[in-house]
C-alpha cells in the first residue's frame, strides 16, 4: 500500500482477493543465486513457518461487502473468530512446483495476462518495462505453490533470490496473483490477503504515483501484516493483527527470513514508518 493517504477504488486493490483466470505458459528458468544449495528447503526454526497442514475455518474470501464509511472505505470491523489465526488453504491457479524445489521463471509480460491487469498506456512504466514472474511459494496449508506477479525489470532477479530465501524458510503465503482492473473498483470486503507488486495506481492526497504502478513495491500476507494509521485498519477485518504480540503465522517481524530478504536487497519496509505504519510493504524506492 502506498505511505500516505488512501481512496476507496485504490485500496482494493491491495485488499480483494477474486478468481484469477488462467495464466500464460511459462519462459525460461531463471537460475539465482541459491541460498539453498540445488533448491534444498532445509526446516526453519521461524515460528512464522508452517509444517503441518491445519484445519481451515469455513470462510469464503470476498463474499461479503462491508458497509462503506463517509471517506469510502469500509467499515473498519472487529476480526471474525475464523480468521483471527488465519490460515486459509490456497487455490491453485498455476500447477505446483512437480518436484517441491523452488523454481522461478521471469518471462516478457504475455498478452493474455497483460490484459487482465491493471495495467494501460496511461500507466507510468511501460509494457516493455515489465516482467512476468512464477514463483515457488509455500502455504498455509503446508504443502508449495506457483504464485504470480508483475515487476518492474530491473528488480526482477533480486525479487527471484527473495522469494527462493522465504521458501526455504517455509514462510507462508496465502495467495501470489496479478491483481484485475476490476478489482480496483470493487465493493470492500476486508478480507484479501494477495500477495502481489504491480499495481497501476496513484498515491491518493499526492500528485506522484504508488511505488506499485512502477512494479517496485510488494504488499506480503495483508490480512497478517495490516496498514494502520489513526483509526483506520486495512484490510478492514485485519484489527486482530495489529496486535504484533501475538505472533501466528504470516506475520512479518524484524530479523526473521522475510524482512532480512528484503534488506538484503536494500528495500524499505513499511513498518519502519511512525503515522501511517504499513507493515505488509516493501519498496525499492522507499515509499
Amino acid at each position: 500500500m502506498p505511505r500516505r493517504g488512501f481512496a476507496h477504488t485504490l485500496l482494493i486493490a491491495v485488499c480483494m482477493v477474486l478468481t484469477v483466470a488462467a495464466c500464460a505458459n511459462p519462459g525460461p528458468p531463471v537460475s539465482p543465486s541459491d541460498p539453498t544449495r540445488n533448491g534444498d528447503t532445509p526446516r526453519s526454526t521461524s515460528d512464522t513457518t508452517v509444517t503441518t497442514p491445519e484445519p481451515s475455518p469455513s470462510w469464503r474470501v470476498g463474499a461479503s461487502p462491508l458497509p462503506r464509511r463517509p471517506d469510502g472505505l469500509g467499515e473498519i470491523q472487529p476480526t471474525p473468530p475464523e480468521l483471527t489465526e488465519r490460515r486459509l488453504p490456497t487455490n491453485d491457479v498455476l500447477a505446483p512446483p512437480e518436484d517441491g524445489r523452488y523454481a522461478a521463471r521471469i518471462q516478457r509480460v504475455p498478452d493474455q495476462v497483460l490484459a487482465r491487469s491493471t495495467w494501460s498506456t496511461g500507466c507510468p512504466v511501460g509494457r516493455a518495462q515489465l516482467r512476468y514472474l512464477t514463483m515457488s511459494f509455500w502455504g498455509f496449508d503446508g504443502r508449495p505453490h506457483t504464485g504470480e506477479m508483475l515487476v518492474h525489470e530491473r528488480v526482477a532477479n533480486q525479487l527471484t533470490e527473495v522469494f527462493q530465501r522465504l521458501y526455504a524458510a517455509r514462510f507462508p503465503i496465502e495467495e501470489m496473483r496479478v491483481v484485475r482492473a476490476s478489482e480496483l473498483d470493487a465493493p470492500p470486503t476486508g478480507d484479501g490477503n494477495n500477495t502481489t507488486a504491480f499495481v497501476c495506481r496513484p498515491t491518493t492526497g499526492e500528485q506522484g504515483w504508488s511505488a506499485h504502478a512502477y512494479g517496485l513495491a510488494i504488499d506480503l500476507n495483508p490480512f497478517q501484516n495490516p496498514y494502520t494509521s489513526s483509526d483506520i485498519v486495512l484490510p478492514e477485518l485485519a484489527s486482530s493483527y495489529v496486535d504484533r504480540t501475538w505472533r501466528r503465522p504470516g506475520m512479518l517481524r524484524a530479523g526473521d527470513a522475510a524482512v532480512s530478504a528484503f534488506q538484503r536487497i536494500a528495500w524499505t519496509w513499511g513498518a519502519i514508518w511512525r503515522d501511517p505504519r504499513d507493515i505488509m510493504h516493501f519498496s525499492a524506492t522507499g515509499n
